[in-house]
């Protein structure tokens, strides 16, 4: 063994087992959990995961010590819980979890887009965990993966470097500390508002497929996605989405990245708009749109992303008109209320801070941050907040 540090990693699909078999392959204990069996069934005969990968990248028989859909065997005595399920499952993941972690214990959401640390801290709480953990969340997910056989993986690339943060940031530290041996890819993100607020996906995915929905539905997705789907006058929408997004971040006193700052800096790619960046970057030429509007795109970048950033505007006075109406449209379109079942501020523990009182709960170390005793705890099956299962094939391509 390289390090004494054991992991457990939450979720099987994609992504999931392209970690948990990599961090095998580098020495450490790891367990893999599942809600589904069967999902798993074929990793727990062989006891591992076959790797490929690009040339030169990890590769290999990864041996793992659990395989398991039982979330007390998986967490127990580990070091690091990695969740990498749909942000949408977060929650559920949270209250499944909340009877058996232990003090000490960090949890790294990958990635957790917009408020989920957030959300994952305030459903501990709520559920009576009496547990003094750490928990963390991933700007991104560090992998672009896929898993191509029932205990098999392919990773296709590994991000250079990724952001970070833990709630509180006094942690932050400590935590990229912990996975360093593992992944000194990642870095310091500030605070979980900067990790949240920098979610480029947000402005992405929920625009570009829901105002290109008719073509969507008509070819299933025949034609690229980003090349075909931008065009001018979505590329303006998409501009003024992003824009909204900075400017609550700026409210909040934070510095994000624009869009096209992130495809320079990701794809040293640049452009005078977004249409045009975007158009200048050849990684999107040839990637296909998705083949139906029940998509994670619209059912997960909606709630978990758009939501909450759009409720923060509100809360603290930015006109948010773009994103309320592609939240409306989001609505109509999958015939749901996405305010009522997304990440709203409520729902993140937030509704009633200040801006000062939310950089501080954000930042700080305080006695709050160790979840209330209780005798109640929330154990009984739940779905996702869209009220559906999270699958094992969900894709992580980020």
């Amino acid at each position: 063994m390289i390090n004494d540090i054991r992991y457990a990693v939450i979720g099987a699909g994609h992504g999931g087992r392209a970690m948990a078999a990599h961090l095998a392959l580098m020495g450490f204990d790891v367990n893999l959990y599942n809600r589904t069996y069967e999902h798993i069934a074929a990793i727990a005969a062989r006891g591992g995961i076959d790797l490929e990968s690009y040339e030169g990248g990890p590769h290999g028989f990864g041996k793992l010590q659990k395989i398991t859909s039982d979330m007390e065997e998986a967490i127990c005595d580990v070091d690091v819980i990695m969740v990498v399920v749909p942000s949408s499952a977060h929650a559920d993941i949270a209250r499944s979890c909340a009877p058996y972690l232990q003090n000490g214990q960090t949890v790294i959401l990958h990635p957790g887009r917009t408020g989920g640390a957030l959300e994952f801290r305030k459903v501990l709480r709520d559920s009576g965990c009496q547990a003094s953990v750490t928990i963390a969340e991933a700007e991104t997910f560090i992998y672009a993966s896929r898993a191509e056989g029932p205990a098999q993986a392919r990773i296709f690339r590994i991000k250079d470097a990724v952001t970070l943060a833990a709630l509180p940031a006094a942690r932050t530290q400590a935590v990229l500390e912990a996975i360093r041996p593992a992944y000194p890819q990642f870095i310091d993100g500030v605070n979980v508002l900067h990790t949240s607020l920098n979610n480029i996906g947000a402005i992405f995915h929920p625009a570009l497929t829901l105002l290109n929905a008719g073509w969507i539905e008509s070819t299933h997705g025949d034609f690229q996605f980003y090349i075909d789907g931008a065009t001018p006058g979505i590329g303006r929408l998409l501009d003024a989405l992003d824009r909204e997004r900075i400017t609550v971040a700026s409210a909040l006193g934070i510095r994000a990245r624009t869009a096209i700052e992130w495809l320079e800096m990701a794809y040293n790619t640049t452009g005078e708009n977004l249409h045009e960046a975007i158009h200048n970057q050849p990684g999107y030429y040839g990637i296909k749109a998705p083949n139906t509007l029940q998509h994670r795109y619209i059912f997960e970048d909606v709630p978990m992303s758009l939501v909450p950033i759009a409720a923060l505007g509100r809360r603290y006075g930015v006109s948010v008109r773009a994103m309320e109406s592609l939240i409306r449209l989001a609505n109509i379109v999958h015939q749901t209320d996405y305010w009522r079942r997304g990440r709203t501020l409520d729902r993140l523990g937030i509704q009633d801070l200040s801006i000062v009182e939310l950089r501080k709960y954000v930042t700080e170390e305080t006695s709050e941050y160790i979840c209330p005793p209780s005798s109640l705890f929330v154990t009984e099956k739940t779905t996702t907040s869209e009220g559906q299962n999270w699958p094992a094939d969900f894709p992580t391509f980020n």
